[in-house]
């Protein structure tokens, strides 16, 4: 990256104030780090942008940047923990969404509703939360720059990370997809924003960008209540049971039951989100049974269970964007209330209360996926960023079938041989243990335009595909590069951007086959694979496999993330320390 001046550039004039000119030598590497200048420059930028004439007579085309610092780490808490959990992330994005909640039977609601200005208290047995898109007296401009754009949570953190090193600071938001978005209250003016990502194009990123809305008009909450219609920004609901029924949408009979408290909150995005606000160990009662099924053996459930939580208190940043910690899919984990749960799960969460998976005094990633295809993958062979010395590739299988020091992955003839294997692995039997999918060059390239024109990428302009090949696997056989020959150009997909590009593989452990379905010419590929998720950690499938075979659930977990312990949660244990990843590579 690099920041841009012009020859001979003039000082921008701030009333009362005299600007401050940054030399080339000093901005060559695009970040300046708290030097005099800089912070001189923000001074007077910070104490006259209220005063800043209407127009300046010339601009001098800098840009200022703040670095970064590293995230602390966070330590556990002595007692339970209580969770956020954004149950409805984006409320209003459409003018017809509804809520309804309501108590459960002798129960009332009690609503804490205010504005910047206002507060009133209520009771009820129910209410809805109504959408209406209010006009804005005079259009209001809505902007960002967004400098990436992610699949993954870990690859956008990664990426964050660089940026910080870079000298500019950062959040993490998922607009949709991930994004990492320069700091909006660092970048506050149009000027700012400019002048950042005019250096940013100046260096050759095609990839960053300015995300820019004029609102007429922004959606509205209305909380109803008893046939009456309130306006309010914050609204917070408890019962005295703790218990709150939900429903989506104007269907009142598909209610869910959730302990704990919600809390209706602005999100980034212009729209709210209701938060769940519940124990750590009732929001398990949530996650386990619809993580890995209701009809398991117990030590999966177990291993499920630690795991789960350990992920949790572990992925506490994820949402600080929007003042919660984590989401109720996928993305997070699948979390359901209390609408679902089991005995079985119920009595796995009870017997490992508080205990989580450590690594070296920390919290582990706690990563996990429905099924590994024979064999797991290390952090690096999916997402950017460090790998940890307990993720790392296993074949997925109780017994030996498959020397992977011997014969690497890496290798494209051992990785055919090795999918064409379909016994002696913990998976086997299972749909998504081996799969094949076929997909035409028009389905190809409708994909690949959807994907770049979610990434705001040049590339979205193709028009026609070529040819594709993997050119490099990691040791467990994950796709780590693949081109794509193109009417623009060869282009390169990297590790878990090939599952976001395709709508074919349900993993990054695959080949393609090409297919010309009885003509001279290329009619498509076929994608031959393994696996459903990224693979990395414990599979869901397999751990149910060794479960069976008598594992505890201490061996299960062993297994999947070696050099790993269960232990009680304490203060001793640090949930989360972005310095401890080069450390431990480092040290290996």
């Amino acid at each position: 990256m690099e920041t841009h001046t012009q020859n001979n550039a003039k000082h921008a004039k701030v009333e009362d104030a005299c600007c401050v000119s940054l030399s080339n030598r000093q901005l060559a590497f695009g970040c300046v780090s708290y030097n005099s200048h800089l912070l001189a420059f923000l001074a007077l930028w910070k104490r006259n942008q209220g005063k800043v004439r209407s127009h300046l007579t010339s601009v001098c085309v800098t840009t200022v940047v703040l670095c970064g610092t590293a995230t602390a780490a966070i330590a556990a808490p002595a007692s339970e923990p209580e969770l956020k959990i954004g149950i409805v992330q984006r409320f209003g994005a459409k003018p017809t969404d509804v809520l309804s909640l309501q108590a459960t039977a002798g129960d009332r609601l009690t609503i804490q509703a205010k504005t910047q200005d206002k507060e009133k208290k209520l009771q009820a047995t129910n209410i809805k939360l109504e959408t209406v898109m209010q006009p804005l007296p005079k259009a209001t401009l809505s902007e960002r720059v967004v400098l990436s754009t992610h699949r993954s949570f870990e690859t956008a953190e990664h990426t964050a990370k660089q940026w910080r090193q870079m000298g500019i600071e950062v959040e993490i938001a998922q607009p949709d997809r991930w994004q990492v978005w320069a700091k909006r209250d660092i970048y506050n003016s149009p000027l700012l924003r400019r002048f950042l990502l005019l250096s940013l194009q100046v260096k050759g990123n095609k990839n960053a960008y300015l995300d820019t809305q004029v609102l007429q008009q922004v959606p509205q909450v209305n909380l109803v209540v008893d046939g009456q219609r309130y306006a309010y920004q914050e609204i917070d609901i408890t019962t005295n049971k703790n218990l709150i029924q939900i429903s989506e949408g104007n269907n009142q009979r598909d209610l869910r039951l959730y302990a704990g408290r919600m809390r209706l909150q602005p999100n980034a995005y212009g729209t709210y989100t209701l938060v769940n606000e519940v124990p750590l160990e009732t929001y398990l009662r949530g996650v386990v049974p619809h993580e890995i099924g209701a009809n398991v053996p117990y030590s999966a459930v177990e291993a499920q269970a630690i795991i789960a939580r350990t992920y949790a208190l572990r992925n506490l940043r994820r949402f600080a964007i929007d003042d919660y910690e984590l989401c109720a899919d996928t993305q997070c984990q699948v979390y359901r209330g209390l609408s679902g749960t089991v005995p079985l799960a119920d009595r796995a969460i009870a017997a490992t209360k508080g205990k989580v998976l450590t690594y070296d005094n920390q919290l582990v990633d706690a990563l996990y996926s429905s099924t590994t295809g024979g064999v797991t993958a290390a952090f690096s062979d999916v997402w950017q960023g460090t790998d940890r010395p307990y993720l790392q590739p296993v074949i997925d299988a109780a017994d030996s079938v498959w020397n992977l020091s011997g014969q690497s992955l890496a290798e494209e003839k051992n990785f055919q041989r090795f999918i064409g294997l379909q016994q002696g692995f913990n998976e086997a039997g299972w749909s998504m243990f081996r799969w094949r999918k076929e997909s035409s060059l028009a389905q190809i390239t409708q994909d690949l335009q959807r994907f770049f024109k979610a990434n705001n990428s040049p590339w979205a302009n193709l028009k026609q595909i070529y040819q594709m090949q993997v050119t490099e696997r990691s040791p467990s056989g994950r796709i780590l590069k693949l081109a794509v020959q193109t009417d623009l150009g060869t282009v390169i997909l990297e590790k878990d951007e090939v599952r976001s590009a395709f709508s074919a593989p349900r993993s990054t452990l695959f080949y393609l086959q090409p297919l010309n379905k009885g003509t001279n010419s290329l009619w498509g590929y076929a994608f031959v694979g393994g696996g459903f998720g990224h693979g990395v950690g414990l599979s869901q499938t397999g751990s149910q496999r060794l479960a069976k075979l008598g594992w505890s659930s201490a061996q299960i977990l062993n297994f999947y993330y070696p050099g790993t312990q269960i232990e009680p949660l304490s203060d001793r244990i640090t949930f989360y320390s972005e310095e401890s990843f080069s450390t431990a590579t480092t040290a290996k």
